[in-house]
């Protein structure tokens, strides 16, 4: 545990520099607590009080958009405007989930009712992407939900949520790469299974190894690393022709359609329609990687409204229209779980449209991946450099403007999880993380509205918890209640109590921030039904999916406690030192020019 001292003047020409507080990340321990065995051992020792110094210290919007960045050495370029943020944003969204999944949720979950699957799932993610977005314009950081839970909820927070965005990224690229092979072998004329070395003695679920899919992440990470502005270009190229192959697959399928397939609508009632929402959910997931590019955004005010909002709304009302043209071409009963859309075209007697079929849903997940590997990438970046995860990760090229240590070691990862694991336990796994997230990310944005150091009131804090924690545990009741397929009279209790929450807060507590320049409409009642609907669609989730999201954060903890929580300690508290009380306190006030933001009515 040897390391040259991590705080040194350098980085990049911003103020940070100036005032001679930058930190160089130039190691993977640098930090003065892993210098030696003794030094170690003493911070160790420290852990409890150092835990509770993470707990409680939050961020400020200042040190995330200025000192942050300051710590990668070079700056990423802003390239991007809202025409490449819409595109990335349905280039990220449209992929396996809908080529895939759809199959999947519609034989063994909701049947045609998957149509109310979607929208379910697709008002969900409406609800978070509208949180997202007045955090991406107030805070336009590579390092998306991390940091915006670092402001509003803290640090330790921040890194558990950290975790498991990093888990979502690397199973969701895992899984949209196999999907890629299934598909790619229909394009081949072949079974989907047949690229795939199958080995028996591995078991079913992790013994279907597939080259292919590393190929694929390999291949798309070299775009990822050479230009963030070329990747865009490729992006809004691919994902038009794929809104070509999606318009093919509903007009013809609709001129074929059987209505009587259709009949029974909602074979699994009301709970399948439900379950199926929440590994539906899988088939949104993106636009949380779009959120990391507001740091690489010309106008991010602008742009990131337009470029979220705007594909997310394409994007439900395709996802909608496509399951309905699914379950009108071929009855559930019937769909195949690997290429729905391809089978069902060989089905109604379009054999060769299973070929555009898979070339359009090629084009989709790697448009899918490259969003994916780009987002991935600039979590860890950030997360790194809060040295919560080593500072190495952190570098950003002077050449190409991206972070090449980030991206590959990412990539290595979900190419070591894309090699074995089957696509149904990666879904499953991933929309527990996700919904987990936008959960926090909703509270964080009542906090953000409702919560200012210095201006809230000692009551209204009070009031602010009791409320969030009135509409948590009531939002829970439901999920447990659902899960447990409890008595209405759970649900008779536990939505009033919801209500009497959102009201409180609403009627209440007075709003202590104001956003800047574009705001989440309704609060609270917005936030507030986002981690109501987020807290249901957990409620459906397998046991067994709910072991390994215990054990991943299990392992996170363990991890933090031995490693991160130290090193980000230590970089907190040497850049508290360096910079002086002077400048630490204009940061500790908010604001990038350290200005106190003033209380507003409701």
């Amino acid at each position: 545990m040897v390391g040259d001292s991590v705080f040194k003047d350098g980085g990049i020409n911003s103020g940070a520099q100036r005032r001679g507080c930058t930190i160089q990340a130039n190691d993977f321990f640098p930090e003065e607590s892993f210098k030696s065995w003794d030094n170690y051992g003493k911070a160790f020792l420290e852990t409890p009080l150092r835990l509770k110094d993470r707990i409680v210290t939050r961020s400020k919007d200042h040190l995330e958009v200025v000192e942050m960045k300051a710590r990668s050495h070079h700056q990423m370029r802003k390239t991007l405007n809202w025409w490449d943020i819409a595109w990335f944003g349905i280039g990220a969204v449209i992929g396996s989930g809908i080529f895939v999944l759809t199959g999947i949720e519609a034989r063994d979950s909701a049947g045609p009712a998957v149509l109310l699957s979607y929208v379910v799932s697709g008002i969900s993610a409406m609800l978070s992407v509208f949180c997202y977005t007045e955090f991406a314009i107030e805070i336009p950081v590579a390092g998306g939900s991390f940091a915006y839970l670092r402001v509003e909820l803290g640090d330790f927070v921040a890194f558990i949520a950290a975790g498991n965005i990093i888990l979502d990224y690397l199973i969701g690229n895992a899984a949209v790469s196999r999907s890629w092979t299934s598909y790619f072998a229909t394009l081949c004329n072949q079974g989907p299974e047949d690229f795939r070395i199958i080995v028996p003695s591995m078991g079913p679920d992790y013994g279907h190894l597939d080259p292919i899919a590393i190929g694929v992440l390999i291949a798309v990470t070299i775009l990822a690393i050479y230009s963030i502005k070329g990747s865009s270009i490729f992006n809004y190229i691919a994902s038009i022709l794929h809104m070509l192959v999606l318009l093919f697959i509903i007009i013809a399928g609709l001129i074929n359609a059987n209505p009587a397939n259709y009949a029974p609508f909602a074979p699994f009632g009301v709970r399948g329609v439900f379950k199926a929402s929440a590994v539906l959910f899988f088939a949104y997931i993106g636009f949380d990687a779009v959120s990391t590019m507001a740091e690489e955004t010309k106008n991010p005010a602008r742009d990131i409204p337009i470029g979220l909002v705007g594909s997310m709304v394409i994007t439900t009302i395709l996802y909608c229209v496509l399951a309905v043209t699914l379950c009108l071409m071929q009855s559930y009963k019937t769909l195949d779980i690997h290429a729905p859309f391809s089978v069902a075209f060989t089905v109604i007697g379009m054999d060769w449209a299973k070929y555009i079929v898979a070339f359009g849903a090629l084009k989709g997940m790697t448009t899918v991946l490259l969003a994916s590997i780009l987002g991935q990438a600039r979590y860890l970046t950030h997360i790194s450099r809060t040295h919560m995860m080593p500072p190495w990760f952190s570098h950003v090229d002077e050449k190409t403007g991206t972070p090449i240590n980030a991206t590959i070691a990412m990539v290595v990862a979900s190419s070591v999880i894309a090699f074995f694991t089957k696509l149904e336990i990666l879904a499953n796994l991933l929309s527990i993380s996700t919904l987990f997230i936008f959960m926090l990310v909703a509270i964080a944005l009542l906090v953000r509205r409702y919560y200012v150091s210095g201006v809230t009131t000692k009551g209204n804090q009070i009031k602010l918890i009791g409320s969030i924690v009135l509409i948590v545990g009531s939002s829970t009741g439901v999920s447990v209640n659902w899960a447990v397929d409890g008595s209405w009279i759970g649900y008779a209790i536990c939505f009033p109590l919801w209500v009497l929450g959102t009201v409180f807060l609403w009627l209440g507590v007075p709003q202590a921030k104001k956003p800047t320049f574009w705001g989440v409409p309704l609060v609270p009642w917005l936030p507030s039904f986002s981690i109501a609907i987020n807290a249901v669609l957990l409620g459906t989730i397998d046991k067994a999916s709910y072991i390994r999201f215990g054990i991943w954060t299990g392992f996170l903890f363990v991890y933090y406690l031995l490693f991160g929580l130290h090193a980000s300690y230590d970089t907190a508290k040497e850049l508290e030192a360096k910079c002086g009380a002077e400048e630490w306190n204009k940061v500790e006030e908010g604001g990038e020019n350290g200005v106190s933001p003033t209380p507003i009515s409701n």
